[in-house]
């Protein structure tokens, strides 16, 4: 079991409290990592990811994608079945999940797709223009300001 004391952070800095929080989430999460239903994370662009999870047995209506305060939360449940079948072996699991994403500041999720027991969700960074870096230009000498009025411009 990991412990990590985040109180030092805490006092030395200020408005770090989301990282401090994502440490915690992450180490508390470590424990008991989910495993159903299996998913890849795969960046599909320089600010473009995509997230696809295994969902087979699912149709559209079974599941829900909603993007609620930066987290990506996908749940899946299935209705209950009417009529008794009898498996001989049952190894395509058809449970309720529920599966969330913590995003970053400036990702947003532009859509998702259902296809062959996939559901594919895109997500792009968008960083606003004053975040990006820009360049300053170097001058030799400051510009020259005078201070004498024009007359005529006063009158």
């Amino acid at each position: 079991m990991r412990t990590l004391d985040m109180s030092p952070l805490y006092r030395a800095t200020v408005g770090f409290d989301q990282i401090a929080d994502l440490m915690d989430r992450v180490m508390t999460n470590d424990a008991g990592t989910q495993s159903y239903p299996p998913y890849n994370i795969e960046k599909t662009d320089e600010d473009g990811y995509r997230i696809s999870i295994a969902v087979a047995g699912f149709s559209e209506d079974d599941l829900e994608v909603e993007v609620k305060e930066n987290a990506l939360h996908i749940t899946a449940s299935k209705p209950q079945e009417t009529a008794k079948r009898t498996y001989l072996h049952r190894g395509i699991a058809t449970r309720a999940f529920s599966r969330r994403f913590h995003l970053a500041d400036h990702v947003r999720v532009t859509g998702a797709v259902h296809k062959d027991g996939m559901l594919h969700i895109d997500l792009l960074r968008e960083v606003p223009e004053a975040l990006k870096p820009r360049q300053i230009p170097i001058q030799s000498q400051p510009p020259v300001t005078s201070d004498v009025v024009d007359a005529k411009a006063v009158n």
